[in-house]
């Protein structure tokens, strides 16, 4: 039943700020479900043990193929969906706590709070460049070989 609650608030909060960032309303229930499907990834990482630097990498990588295909899809920008969908994954507590830190003069918890902020940031950009460089490549295979295949035909 946690995988549903998850999965159900994960879609909202993305949708949400879909319609915040004035994402078009064809695309909302698209930019929520790739924000849902990025979360349960990092959240089923998470579950698992592995480190959150990880399992942001992974929700990161998977919102940016889902925001490619569907930017295809819907021949929109692909940023419509990466930015509502990357919402989940933002380490927001963490940078938080790192801020609350600093005014409670902790200085050392809060540079292992903010060193783990930058790191997930980084996960979470590397996640949405691996993706970009693997579509990117996906996509021109595919007109090559339609190229060769008309060549052909």
């Amino acid at each position: 039943m946690d995988w549903v609650y998850q999965g159900v608030l994960s879609f909202i909060g993305t949708a949400s700020f879909g319609v915040i960032f004035n994402a078009p309303k064809k695309t909302l229930f698209h930019c929520g479900l790739v924000g849902m499907c990025g979360w349960l990834i990092y959240y089923a990482f998470m579950q698992k043990g592995v480190d959150a630097v990880f399992s942001s990498f992974a929700g990161a990588f998977l919102i940016a193929i889902a925001a490619h295909l569907l930017s295809r899809r819907f021949k929109t920008p692909m940023i419509v969906f990466s930015v509502a969908g990357i919402i989940p994954l933002v380490p927001g507590g963490l940078a938080y706590n790192a801020m609350r830190s600093i005014v409670e003069n902790d200085y050392v918890k809060s540079t292992q709070y903010g060193a783990k902020v930058f790191i997930i940031a980084g996960a979470i950009v590397m996640g949405l460049v691996f993706a970009e460089v693997l579509m990117q490549l996906v996509f021109r295979a595919i007109r090559k070989r339609k190229a060769r295949m008309i060549k052909a035909g």
